[in-house]
């Protein structure tokens, strides 16, 4: 019977595609990342932009701008999270009908031969 099931490329293809997703392991930036720095603006009237300046002499880092997600050692806009939605969840019926979809398409010698998916 499983061999005579409906042949839905489209829903093995989708099955697919959220089963991979849950192999994924979180990623993130530190969240101190591009803040660990006293900086603070200079105000206005001295002919350089707003953006907090890093403090003191004798190197080159003092004086560059800091946070900002456009200044070189600053933070990223919008941080990456690991609290986002990796994994997703798919009905046992839908995994179980992508299943027999696959199966069936494997007892058709043509669909097997041909090139590319389905």
């Amino acid at each position: 019977a499983v061999f005579t099931a409906p042949i839905r490329a489209d829903v093995v293809h989708y099955v697919h595609t959220l089963m991979a997703k849950n192999k994924r392991q979180a990623y993130a930036v530190s969240l101190r990342a591009g803040m660990q720095t006293p900086a603070e603006s200079w105000g206005t009237g001295r002919a350089v932009a707003r953006i907090p300046r890093v403090p003191g002499g004798g190197t080159s880092r003092s004086g560059q701008g800091a946070f900002g997600n456009m200044c070189r050692g600053g933070r990223m806009f919008g941080a990456t999270k690991i609290w986002r939605h990796w994994h997703k969840k798919i009905s046992v019926n839908q995994r179980r009908y992508a299943v027999s979809s696959a199966l069936a398409a494997s007892a058709l010698p043509a669909l097997v031969m041909a090139p590319g998916p389905p």
